[in-house]
C-alpha cells in the first residue's frame, strides 16, 4: 500500500521539521506557547472598542507552519486510524469549519509533539489530547 508508506514517511518528517526549527524545546515556558511561537494562533486587532480577531499571524517558520497544516490535512482527510485528536478536531470543523479546524489541529498537534519531546514518550493515538 504505498499511501500508507506515504503517510509514514510524512508524519517523520513533520517530526524532523519541528525539531530542527525548535532547538531547544526547554526556551519555551510551557507547551501551549509553541503554537504562538510558529504563527498558530490568531492575530489581534484592539484599538479602542475595538476587538478583532484575524487569520493566522505567520510569524514564525513557515516550513514548520505548512507541515503541521499539512499533517493535519492528512490526519483529518486521509489517515484511517481514529484518535482522540481527530474526534476533536472533526468537532470544531462541524461548529466552525473545515479550515479553522486543520489550523486548530495543527496548533495542537506542535503542542504535542513538544510535550512528547519534553516527556521522551511516544505518541498514544487514544490519550494524545490528553496530554494537551
Amino acid at each position: 500500500m504505498p499511501e500508507i508508506d506515504h503517510y509514514l514517511r510524512r508524519r517523520g518528517l513533520v517530526a524532523l521539521t519541528y525539531r530542527s526549527a525548535a532547538d531547544d524545546p526547554n526556551g519555551f515556558g510551557r507547551s501551549n506557547t509553541v503554537g504562538a511561537y510558529f504563527g498558530l494562533t490568531p492575530k489581534k486587532y484592539q484599538s479602542g472598542e475595538t476587538d478583532r480577531d484575524g487569520g493566522v499571524s505567520k510569524v514564525g517558520d513557515a516550513m514548520v507552519r505548512m507541515a503541521l497544516f499539512e499533517a493535519a490535512h492528512i490526519m483529518l482527510t486521509w489517515a484511517m486510524r481514529f484518535s482522540s485528536l481527530k474526534r476533536w478536531a472533526l468537532d470544531v470543523a462541524q461548529r466552525r469549519g473545515m479550515k479553522r479546524a486543520k489550523v486548530a489541529l495543527a496548533r495542537k498537534l506542535v503542542v504535542v509533539l513538544h510535550r512528547m519531546w519534553m516527556d521522551a514518550t511516544d505518541f498514544g493515538w487514544g490519550a494524545a489530547s490528553r496530554a494537551v
